[in-house]
């Protein structure tokens, strides 16, 4: 079998086990949401500011922790924050600091019972494998935490369909949002 058909066999072992119910949940909170926040740190980090990126063209109002031009996060707003460990210490505390202030918090991460789990009002877990190689991760022939960041991508993804649907944003209008400075 070739490495390409291998990792879409373990990306879709992994994803068969997300919760969808879950995933519409958030699609709808984010909604509700006045404004949203990402932060991940390394590829978790790539993961979520292209989940930014593709909510921007959607119309969402949304934000990159720790980029210049993000303002101050308040209630009403909605915090997701990536960390396949769950235990990335810029993440766990940003997540902390936004519960600490009555913003919902969604985690993505490999652990439920992790400080970034403990730390979300929804959670969701993908069981992949992490760069740490945890005692019943899921195998992966790939390096370090490749298939959660893959699986988060497509989680990612899926949210936002599921938001552009709950918003009847279709392609021509997120078209429109697309960067033209290229």
């Amino acid at each position: 079998m070739n490495k390409t058909t291998v990792i879409l066999n373990e990306m879709d072992g992994v994803l068969a086990q997300v919760d969808q119910h879950n995933l519409s949940e958030i699609a709808q909170l984010l909604k509700r949401s006045n404004r949203i926040f990402v932060i991940g740190e390394g590829r978790s980090g790539l993961m979520a500011k292209s989940f930014a990126m593709r909510l921007m063209h959607l119309g969402a109002s949304v934000f990159v922790v720790g980029e210049t031009i993000t303002p101050s996060i308040g209630a009403g707003d909605t915090l997701v924050a990536v960390s396949g460990s769950g235990t990335t210490k810029s993440v766990v505390w940003t997540a902390e600091k936004a519960k600490s202030i009555n913003c919902e918090v969604v985690g993505i991460s490999t652990e439920k019972e992790s400080g970034l789990g403990l730390s979300s009002s929804y959670l969701v877990h993908i069981p992949a494998a992490t760069k740490f190689r945890r005692e019943g991760e899921t195998e992966t022939i790939q390096p370090l935490g490749s298939l959660f960041d893959q699986c988060a991508h497509i989680v990612f993804d899926t949210i936002c369909l599921l938001y552009a649907e709950l918003n009847h944003v279709d392609n021509s209008q997120a078209f429109k949002q697309h960067s033209n400075l290229e």
